[in-house]
């Protein structure tokens, strides 16, 4: 089980499953939300994931036409987003989850857009867009 909250702890939630997919994206929109190099997401079950308390206080920003980023509206802390086009997934910002989970094998995604000042010392397969298969 994956259990997170945002930073003021208001809003928290539950995953009953595990890690399904381990990205570092490099995309702008990541880039700038977070304001950071890149931004952790693991992918999981939208089945097996909860809010167990504060969902009322969820902030929603259209990223995309394709993408909503859920955030608490207290701290800012981005909690997910929610591809439109991925009905059975949601992403949860890595960097909220608490204590240490399983995570399956990761990659980088938009690597064409990463900072310029930020250089990718891991040995994880880069990919410059979407055209990515998640590990199984």
């Amino acid at each position: 089980m994956i259990t997170g909250q945002c930073q003021c702890t208001t809003v928290r939630y539950q995953v009953s499953g595990d890690l399904e997919e381990f990205t570092h994206c490099h995309c702008t929109i990541c880039r700038r939300i977070h304001s950071a190099a890149f931004t952790s997401w693991g992918g999981v079950s939208r089945g097996e994931f909860f809010f167990t308390a504060g969902e009322g206080n969820l902030g929603v920003y259209a990223l995309s036409d394709r993408a909503d980023s859920m955030f608490c509206k207290t701290c800012s802390s981005t909690l997910l987003v929610d591809y439109k086009t991925e009905p059975d997934r949601l992403y949860i910002t890595l960097g909220t989850v608490d204590g240490n989970v399983e995570y399956p094998d990761g990659f980088h995604i938009f690597v064409g857009n990463k900072a310029p000042w930020y250089e990718i010392a891991d040995n994880l397969p880069q990919h410059d867009g979407w055209n990515v298969e998640p590990a199984k």
